[in-house]
């Protein structure tokens, strides 16, 4: 059994998929989030979609770090994470602009005091406010914010995205195809609109990374982990959260700032894609939760993906598998592993959707293709292995 799984976390959530296996999929059922008719408006030629995220165990890489450092901004991070996992889904499926957002937030108040949702909160408003500059408009409605710290051992922060959408302005997957490539967009580096270098982890496989990174010293911090963990599985790394890590030649950052890296949106990309190139574009996946063998839950028929061109991984990722020892079959389909977005398209329209990407200052290049075959399967190629899910 992997390390994720002993931790009681599961990067493909088959019990959930289980659970929700009977509930109505939408009127696409390859489209990347639900999409439902328009309920709230009653128009056949709109749609509507919500959607429910949030930052994950990030949080308490965020509690560790502020109790460390007593650096309480990194709680604005955290608020960007919970944003950004709806929003980037919804992206997915087309939808861009005129979003409302509510935010969830249970709490410890015995641990989380309230200047800690006051940089939740207000960080909230602040990465909305820079998103509106960038013409992607999202209107916060508030929201809920509990005292529980029966169930909630420090904090979950989680929102939920709401939009009505045109139907004509649809991404539903349904147009992918063999003969398609697929450009990825680098989930590391730092863009026009972020102020420091990304990681690129965002907030999926949080847990493998806190536990394989960090030393037995945060075992003593039992608020940070789930007290039914086997020991050999608790902070089993070799870091403190402000040990400097090597990025490249000429520059080291703290781990605990690799690890607490927000989210990147890809928003300000994808609106401009979607306005001007919105006709190249076949289909789009957010490599979040089951990192890249994410696609197979969204392709429209039995095609092997292979992806023969990805991105190196940045350092945090060849860090946390240095680190645990996993396997690049584990890494793989746990971790976005540096590209988190992929677009689905002809091979000659790859040009443009990546040149306006680097016009962000975001990396990206095709990194594989499309091809029919007779069942769904990903095929990596990672140095000399070919790993096939």
């Amino acid at each position: 059994m992997s390390l994720y799984n002993q931790r009681g976390v599961s990067a493909h959530k088959e019990e959930v998929l289980a659970a929700t296996e009977k509930l109505d999929k939408g009127l696409y059922p390859h489209a990347f989030c639900k999409i439902y008719k328009d309920f709230l408006g009653n128009d056949d030629d709109y749609v509507n979609v919500m959607h429910a995220d949030g930052a994950g165990t990030k949080s308490i890489l965020a509690y560790l770090y502020w109790k460390e450092t007593g650096d309480i901004s990194v709680w604005r991070g955290i608020a960007q994470d919970a944003i950004v996992m709806n929003l980037d889904d919804l992206l997915c499926v087309g939808i861009c602009d005129n979003i409302v957002f509510n935010s969830t937030i249970d709490r410890n108040k015995h641990l989380i005091p309230g200047e800690v949702l006051d940089q939740i909160i207000n960080g909230s408003q602040q990465f909305f406010d820079l998103l509106n500059s960038y013409g992607v408009h999202i209107h916060y409605l508030g929201g809920e914010t509990a005292d529980v710290g029966d169930v909630v051992r420090t904090i979950a922060v989680n929102g939920t995205m709401t939009s009505r959408w045109p139907k004509n302005k649809l991404i539903t997957n349904e147009k992918i195809a063999p003969g398609n490539v697929i450009v990825g967009l680098a989930s590391y580096g730092q863009a026009t609109y972020e102020n420091e270098y990304n990681s690129g982890l965002g907030s999926n496989g949080l847990t493998s990374a806190r536990h394989d990174s960090l030393s037995n010293h945060y075992a003593s911090i039992t608020e940070s982990y789930d007290p039914g963990l086997q020991k050999e599985v608790v902070y089993i790394g070799q870091n403190r959260l402000t040990d400097n890590i090597q990025i490249d030649a000429n520059h080291q950052i703290e781990l605990g700032k690799l690890l607490l890296s927000p989210t990147r949106t890809f928003a300000p990309v994808m609106l401009e894609l979607l306005e001007h190139h919105f006709d190249k574009i076949k289909g789009v996946i957010h490599c979040s939760g089951g990192g890249q063998t994410k696609c197979m839950k969204y392709l429209p028929g039995d095609f092997k993906i292979i992806k023969d061109n990805l991105f190196d991984p940045p350092p945090i990722f060849k860090m946390i598998q240095q680190n645990s020892g996993s396997t690049n079959r584990e890494m793989f389909e746990v971790f976005n592993m540096g590209c988190r977005l992929e677009i689905y398209c002809e091979q000659q329209d790859a040009s443009a959707i990546i040149d306006l990407a680097k016009s962000f200052s975001i990396d990206a290049q095709i990194i594989g293709s499309v091809e029919a075959d007779v069942k769904k399967s990903v095929e990596i190629h990672f140095n000399d292995e070919v790993i096939v899910y």
